[in-house]
Formats: structure tokens, C-alpha cells, sequence
């Protein structure tokens, strides 16, 4: 099966692109299985792409590198179930070293199972003109931006997406930046909402050949640091009213109402995410950075009097304030809309160290490093 790899940072556009990506596919005649990746289970990915009618597993826990036979046990699972053609996987947006730790074992290991698409990466760049431009107050920490940055250098092919939400100029600076630190590698522009420069990315991926050659030396101290920094949240909620009131407005007005006071914690939003599941339908609010305007990513157009609400929150920030911040906001919520909040299940955390199942640096000889051993662990 044909096996394509979406990375790219927190907020980059991933979700969306998947999406596109899958009825593409389906519009030619394959059928698409995809993989979401989280370090929590409950993701709004999942179940957004689930309510387009669309196979999905998830591999919650760690990252793919780290999961990496737990990848392999659910893309079986879906080859059991579905027979897909196509294979779809987005892993955890703060993840990089995924060429050494998941394309190159996929391809060494099981080349009679797996045909891997080159790698793109996606820019995101509300925090990429920031972090590119060295500037100082980029919003992460310089071992946040460390993450960010490996994820380029390992690409097989960089799109600078979200375009439509970019000047034109910015959009040129961001090509300058990415193609001053990687001469020579594909440079594409695109915006997965609106379809534009969507089918240079899809004749790209069509291609063969020796990729995944991108293999990056990595710093794991940096980068466990790097990771550490962000406080996740994943939480689930359920919200009923007597009196019908529209999703799309609670749901926008839940985001904005978290990104004032995260703002003043001085706490940097990698990625905001909420979905409202209903019988009738599902919406999805989101913000991808502190300057960024919060918006309605897909919206749902229904007056409900009874929602299941998931929030998931990347941010710059300790994990307990996060989830504080959240349920005291959604308390609020509640109590505008005269509604009862009952929070289901909550995880707040800080990711741990990357441990990778594999690690092959050799495209040729399948040289790995220890099995379960990080560099520098």
C-alpha cells in the first residue's frame, strides 16, 4: 500500500490537508485508510475526519518513532478491515527525526508491505516567519523553535502552507528563508483550505524513488526539552440547555474566551482545537498562535440543545494551568448558554523523552541504533 507522511509543526494545517489529500483518492477510484498520531487519545483530528465518513485509526500514547510497532499493528488493522490503497498518517506536530525513526524503518523493514511517498513537510507560518527570521520574542523558546526548524531540514519537500491567509510578500520571504537553509530542496505554496497549489503537492507525492535521504542529526536533550515545554490537554465535556442555541457561536466564543487569559500567562498557543459533535453534525473552532484571530475552521451551521464538546490544547504553558484555564472557561460558557457542563475525561501533560523503537541512519545497510535508545539517552 502506498504510505504518505504529512509533517509538519502544531497548527501547520495537517488535519486539513489529510482530508483533501483522501478524497482526492477516493475521487480516483482508491480506497484511504488514515493514521492520526497523539500523545493523549480523544482527538479532535480523529473525530473530524471520522464524521467525513473516513477510515481512521489512532495511535495515541507517544509519538509514531516511539509507537512505531504500534503504527505498523493499526495500519494492518485497517489493511484487514478496509484494504486501502492509500495509507494517509499525520504524526504529532512537535515529532521530528521521523525520516531516521519512521519512513526509513517502514521502507528497510517491510518493503514488501509498504510503497512510502516522498516526505513533505508543512510550514506553518504564523510561528515560521517569526522563528525563520531569527527574531527575538519568536513565541517558543529556542528549543521549541529547535523542533520546528529540524522538521524542515528533514524534508523531502517543504509547502508552505495557508497562503490564503498571507500576503503575497511574506509568502516570498518564506520561500527566501526555507530555501537560504535548504538549497535545493522543493519549495511548494499552497492553502489546503482553499485548494490552491493543492495539485503540485499530489504530483509530487506520485514520485519514486531514493527519498527519505534527509537524515538530520538531532540533539535528544533539545528536543525533549524543546517538547517538555508545551503543555497538552486533551479533554472531553458534555453540554445540554433546555433552550436550542447555535454551535458555531458557542464554539468560536469558547476559543476566544481562552485566548485572552492565555495571553496574559504569557503563554504561547501552538495549537487550539475544539469540535462540537451533534446528532446533526460537527463544527470546529481553532487558533494557531497568540497574534492569530480565532476562527470557525469548519463550520457546522446548527442550533443545538445538546453537544459533545473535545478541546485540545497545544500551549506554552504548565499543563495544570492549562487545564484550569479550560474547565473555568467552559463553566463560563455553560453559563451563558444556561447550559450543564459535565466534563468527561481530562489528560493534561508534558510530553516525555522520545525514545525511538528504530533509528536507521544507513539507507543502504540498515544500521540502527539501539532499540528503545534515544541518542544522548
Amino acid at each position: 500500500m502506498r504510505f504518505i507522511l504529512i509533517g509538519g509543526f502544531l497548527g501547520a494545517g495537517k488535519t486539513t490537508t489529510i482530508a483533501r489529500l483522501a478524497r482526492h483518492y477516493q475521487a480516483q477510484g482508491c480506497r484511504v485508510g488514515i493514521v492520526t498520531n497523539d500523545q493523549a487519545a480523544d482527538l479532535v483530528d480523529t473525530h473530524q475526519l471520522r464524521a467525513l465518513g473516513l477510515d481512521v485509526a489512532e495511535v495515541a500514547g507517544a509519538c509514531f518513532c516511539c509507537h512505531f510497532n504500534e503504527l505498523t499493528r493499526v495500519v494492518e488493522e485497517l489493511g484487514a478491515a478496509a484494504r486501502p490503497d492509500v495509507v494517509l498518517a499525520e504524526p504529532v506536530g512537535s515529532c521530528t527525526d521521523l525520516v531516521a525513526t519512521v519512513v526509513r524503518p517502514l521502507v528497510q523493514l517491510f518493503p514488501e508491505r509498504f510503497d512510502v511517498a516522498p516526505y513533505a513537510v508543512l510550514l506553518k507560518p504564523a510561528h515560521g516567519l517569526r522563528i525563520l527570521r531569527g527574531a527575538d520574542g519568536a513565541g517558543f523558546s529556542p528549543k521549541a523553535a529547535y523542533i520546528f526548524e529540524k522538521q524542515l531540514e528533514e524534508a523531502d519537500l517543504v509547502v508552505i502552507n495557508r497562503i490564503d491567509e498571507l500576503d503575497p510578500d511574506k509568502v516570498d520571504e518564506l520561500a527566501r528563508l526555507v530555501s537560504a537553509r535548504r538549497p535545493g530542496i522543493p519549495v511548494m505554496r499552497m492553502s489546503a483550505r482553499t485548494g490552491e497549489g493543492f495539485d503540485a503537492l499530489v504530483e509530487y507525492l506520485t514520485q519514486r524513488g531514493e527519498f527519505g535521504r534527509q537524515v538530520i542529526d538531532v540533539d535528544y536533550d533539545i528536543y525533549a526539552e524543546g517538547e517538555a515545554e508545551l503543555g497538552w490537554l486533551n479533554l472531553t465535556a458534555d453540554l445540554e440547555s433546555k433552550t436550542p442555541f447555535r454551535l458555531d457561536r458557542m464554539l468560536l466564543s469558547l476559543v476566544e474566551r481562552l485566548q485572552g487569559p492565555l495571553q496574559e500567562q504569557g503563554a504561547e498557543v501552538a495549537h487550539l482545537k475544539v469540535i462540537g459533535l451533534a446528532e446533526a453534525g460537527f463544527g470546529v473552532a481553532n487558533l494557531i498562535a497568540n497574534e492569530a484571530r480565532a476562527e470557525l475552521s469548519i463550520p457546522s451551521h446548527l442550533q443545538v440543545s445538546r453537544v459533545q464538546l473535545i478541546v485540545n490544547a497545544r500551549v506554552a504553558v504548565d499543563p495544570q494551568v492549562l487545564e484550569s484555564l479550560v474547565r473555568d472557561t467552559l463553566a463560563s460558557a455553560a453559563a451563558e448558554y444556561q447550559a450543564k457542563a459535565t466534563i468527561g475525561q481530562s489528560r493534561s501533560l508534558r510530553p516525555g523523552r522520545p525514545v525511538p523503537t528504530h533509528r536507521i541512519m544507513n539507507i543502504h545497510h540498515g544500521d540502527t541504533e539501539t532499540v528503545g535508545q534515544a541518542p544522548g539517552a
